[in-house]
């Protein structure tokens, strides 16, 4: 359950995942249960270590195994076909095994082979959630926060949008960080961006600053979350159809309806769950984001964005 938790609550996207089954055993529900989760967090790809083969002496048994492991994948959108299988045991591995260290360094061999290297931050769209805004008299209104994705520079044109139905295009006439001024930031820097006619009235914490056309404003939206136990900070109490709480993306929080699945009346802490969330204002979103869900400033749930509805 742990693991289910830190995969929804885990901030950075997943590059990849290896799938241990054992061998004995074969495909357990939570097998599936990762599977399906790997699938709706958008993970890649998936490299699978079948363990504990030297305990399964007959061959048939382990193709049987690693068939059904095929299906499982293919059932959940994975190229189940093409999923490098490695044997092994790791135990054994451990112990000094040397074939069994081979498996280990085999599978580490596909996981380099088989899955992506992921595009870093740096060269996708730029992506800037404003934190704050304040007033250079004399220049304009600059906007501050973290950048996200991408790099911006001076000159560059920018869309500025949530928490409105409009968005607004401007162009950044400078870029500054600690005071000083910068040709260009990039993902990771800490930024004030200046922005061409634009009223401090205008925007505001909880919008974004990015690239022309790279991402939409949306509030309707289903998600995998998981719900804090009481332990964690969380809820004592279950809540039912017609929960109202706000859903924190990047820098702000927005109220938005909850609505369960078919047959779910009510969300236990320590859940986790698929939901529908309609928000009542529109905010700059894509597949793949994650929120935090909170009553009154203390989070009770994460979530991440799974399919987009309007």
């Amino acid at each position: 359950a742990d693991y289910i938790k830190n995969m929804i609550t885990g901030a950075a996207q997943m590059d990849g995942a290896i799938v241990v089954v054992s061998a004995p055993d074969g495909p357990m529900p939570q097998t599936r249960e990762h599977v399906l989760l790997a699938r709706q967090v958008n993970v890649p790809a998936i490299v699978v270590y079948l363990n504990k083969c030297d305990m399964v002496d007959d061959e048939e048994l382990l193709e049987l195994v690693e068939l059904e492991l095929r299906e499982l994948l293919t059932k959940y959108e994975f190229p189940g076909d093409e999923i490098p299988i490695v044997r092994g045991s790791a135990l054994k591995a451990l112990e000094g095994d040397e074939t069994e260290q081979e498996s280990i360094l085999k599978l580490m061999a596909e996981v380099d082979r088989y899955i992506p290297t992921p595009e870093r931050d740096k060269d996708r769209p730029f992506l800037l959630p404003v934190e704050d805004v304040f007033t250079i008299t004399g220049r304009g209104t600059v906007a501050t926060g973290r950048i996200e994705r991408g790099q911006v520079n001076t000159g560059d044109k920018v869309e500025i949008l949530g928490l409105r139905e409009k968005k607004m295009d401007t162009v950044v006439t400078g870029v500054e960080m600690f005071r000083k001024i910068l040709d260009y930031g990039e993902a990771g820097d800490n930024v004030g961006v200046l922005l061409r006619g634009i009223d401090r009235k205008e925007i505001e914490r909880g919008m974004v600053i990015a690239a022309p056309g790279s991402t939409n404003i949306h509030t309707k939206f289903s998600c995998e979350v998981y719900i804090l136990k009481k332990e964690e900070g969380g809820r004592h109490t279950p809540f039912f159809k017609g929960y109202r709480p706000q859903f924190y993306f990047r820098t702000t929080d927005v109220t938005g309806a909850v609505q369960l699945p078919e047959g779910v009346e009510m969300v236990m802490p320590g859940d986790n769950i698929t939901m529908q969330v309609a928000l009542i204002t529109p905010i700059a979103m894509e597949e793949g984001l994650r929120f935090a869900i909170r009553e009154g400033g203390r989070t009770v749930g994460a979530g991440v964005v799974v399919e987009i509805q309007e």
